[in-house]
């Protein structure tokens, strides 16, 4: 094939995240041995090699400045500092000056935080790991974050969720340049799929989000957590905590922004995650967590994570291969 070169400059710096960078930069290289053109720079804000997350010495080729920016595409990559602490001048003017002149723009994971400081996400959608898209939307206030989004794309600005997810970033720009196609034959011979199913929530460790302060909550809480199965309608949460099923309902959405039938469902959609994870089966764990059937587990992971609880626990529960749907269903 006769395809259009396309450079793809990678910003990296202490403490980065070296799947950030192997991961998209070996879907470019793939792409490579079937025809396409991308040529992979290294860059650091001052030229020096840097330290990544797991203590392995990356050089770089250029700093941002001499480097000049890459004509297609410049890459962000993340790590684990960024959410917590200001981000490094440097690292901000690096951004700036390399996409200054690109025709486009992303991140991997927490690198979001880089083109947040740099001002690249102003009035954008974004999103970046699922467990600090709290912290963007705080520090990014004009950004609409996306926290389920494996990878969002507003114009020529695109941010990815967690670490392997720059995989799936780099085949969607892969397919933008030469089609899917390609796209596929790249995610085929790397052994990913070319789109996953369902959002980055599923891979979340829970939906609930902070405990409640308020201590009448907290004792709803605590009565689903502790025996799941037992009755917690409105009426009886109401009678457990002595109050009315209105003040209630008042309390959940003043605090949490929640019914109180919804926050039991999340609590039992919690439990109902972990016992798939224990090794229960779907069937099982819908018992065990309070859900009436099967059925009414299958409608809540449709919903939260747009897969079925046994497609969840052929996953995440284990390592050994899919066999195929079992005895509960797909």
């Amino acid at each position: 094939m006769t395809a259009r070169a396309h450079s793809v400059g990678i910003l990296v710096f202490d403490g980065m995240k070296m799947l950030d960078l192997s991961g998209p930069a070996e879907v470019f290289a793939e792409a490579n041995r079937f025809g396409a053109r991308y040529r992979l720079g290294v860059v650091s804000p001052d030229g020096a090699p840097v330290r990544s997350s797991i203590g392995l010495l990356v050089p770089a080729e250029a700093d941002a400045r001499s480097a000049g920016a890459p004509d297609t595409l410049v890459v962000v990559v993340g790590g684990d500092a960024l959410p917590g602490s200001p981000v490094d001048p440097r690292l901000i003017d690096a951004a700036k000056a390399l996409a200054a002149g690109a025709g486009r723009v992303a991140s991997v994971c927490t690198g979001a935080f880089v083109l947040g400081a740099a001002g690249l996400l102003e009035g954008r959608r974004a999103t970046t790991h699922w467990q600090h898209t709290a912290a963007l939307a705080r520090r990014c206030p004009s950004t609409r974050v996306e926290p389920d989004a494996i990878f969002v794309k507003d114009g020529a600005t695109y941010t990815s969720a967690g670490v392997t997810a720059g995989i799936d970033l780099a085949l969607a720009l892969l397919e933008e340049d030469h089609g899917p196609d390609l796209a596929r034959r790249v995610a085929r011979s790397l052994v990913v799929y070319l789109q996953r199913a369902g959002g980055q929530s599923q891979f979340s460790a829970s939906l609930r989000g902070p405990a409640p302060r308020t201590p009448v909550l907290r004792q709803v809480q605590d009565a689903v957590q502790a025996d799941p199965a037992a009755d917690h309608s409105l009426a009886a949460l109401a009678a457990r905590v002595r109050v009315s099923p209105r003040h209630l309902t008042r309390m959940f959405r003043a605090e949490l922004d929640v019914t109180p039938v919804k926050y039991v469902e999340l609590i039992r959609f919690d439990i109902a995650k972990a016992l798939l994870d224990s090794g229960h089966n779907a069937t099982e764990a819908a018992a065990l967590s309070g859900f009436p059937s099967y059925e009414s587990l299958r409608r809540a992971f449709a919903r939260h994570l747009g897969l079925s609880p046994t497609r969840y626990r052929q996953r995440f529960a284990t390592t050994v291969p899919d066999a195929g749907p079992g005895p509960d269903g797909g």
